[in-house]
């Protein structure tokens, strides 16, 4: 999908074809929407492809006078495009930016809510001949992204944590599975992108003034700020996993204990039992018409007797 933007009476307006001065924005481009842009900016045909690779990883690149930024964004998984298995609620995109003479072209392999957050902030939004600022406020708004999805995994695992209080249950467990891996997706990706950003800060090819560098100072923060929330979520998550799997198993050695302690009383009354059904001859009370209240006596005393044991050495806390 294309969608072209130019500026216009203070904003930014859709249009349909190309200009000098425009935002061309592709979300899962065709071959032929590829070849179109490439056609009209004259750009190295890898500068729009390698955005595309899921697995690239953030760089920034200058080839000519044309300027290549990849960074990774983050985006809600869309139903179609969830794995039964794994069943995570975000994860991380390479999102393209490419300056060029007075335009920009930015290059997702799957929609990405950056850019709309991008369209709905006026305030932020500044021509795109402005280039470099222009791609500044992309990498703002894709931190603020960012810390929008941790605030709201942070309630969503409170909420998990409360319900796991009251019942430990497996699909609460899962769920919270799949919030510790978005957890180091996100922590990888912040922090190849603050590299990346650090990298922009330094480069001479993009020659920033003075009002760029504010620009890139505040996505540096926004950026900051969210790698130190991520890495903070993420201890306090495996520190809980890790809570509750100690739970589960001092939950499963209670309940050993309770069988084995309940398997050894019924042992003594089945021994004294089995005794007694043997086919032998002068068992001690054969001949007494109270044999059967007196082995059952005895194996009430005995079970009694193993039940005072238990309970003093559960008071003593050695069971």
């Amino acid at each position: 999908m294309i969608t072209i933007y130019k500026w216009e009476n203070g904003g930014l307006r859709e249009t349909m074809e190309f200009c000098d001065s425009c935002w061309i924005n592709l979300a899962e481009p065709t071959t032929a929407e590829l070849e179109r842009v490439l056609s009209f900016s004259q750009v190295p045909r890898d500068f729009l492809t390698d955005p595309l690779d899921r697995e690239e990883r953030p760089r920034f690149e200058s080839e000519d006078g044309f300027s290549l930024i990849i960074l990774h964004v983050p985006c809600p998984v869309r139903p179609e495009d969830e794995d039964d298995e794994i069943d995570l609620p975000y994860e991380t995109l390479p999102l393209g930016i490419v300056l060029f003479g007075k335009s920009v072209i930015t290059i997702c392999s799957s929609v990405t809510p950056v850019t709309t957050a991008f369209l709905d902030q006026i305030r932020r939004v500044c021509p795109p001949c402005e280039q470099n600022r222009f791609a500044f406020r992309l990498l703002w708004h894709s931190a603020v992204l960012f810390l929008r999805y941790l605030r709201d995994m942070h309630s969503k695992i409170e909420e998990l944590e409360d319900s796991l209080h009251e019942s430990i249950s497996n699909e609460a467990l899962l769920k919270l599975l799949s919030y510790q891996k978005v957890l180091v997706y996100f922590s990888t990706s912040l922090k190849a992108d603050n590299i990346l950003i650090n990298r922009l800060d330094h480069a001479r090819q993009l020659a920033l003034s003075e009002d760029d560098s504010d620009v890139l100072d505040d996505a540096a923060v926004e950026y900051q700020q969210a790698l130190e929330t991520a890495i903070i979520h993420a201890n306090i998550l495996n520190g809980t996993m890790d809570t509750f799997a100690s739970l589960i198993n001092n939950n499963l050695n209670n309940v050993m204990k309770y069988l084995t302690a309940a398997t050894i009383l019924l042992a003594a009354p089945t021994w004294i039992a089995s005794i007694y059904g043997m086919n032998i001859k002068n068992l001690p009370f054969a001949a007494s018409p109270y044999a059967f209240l007196i082995v059952m006596a005895l194996s009430g005393i005995l079970a009694l007797s193993i039940v005072g044991v238990f309970f003093y050495l559960y008071k003593k806390r050695v069971f």
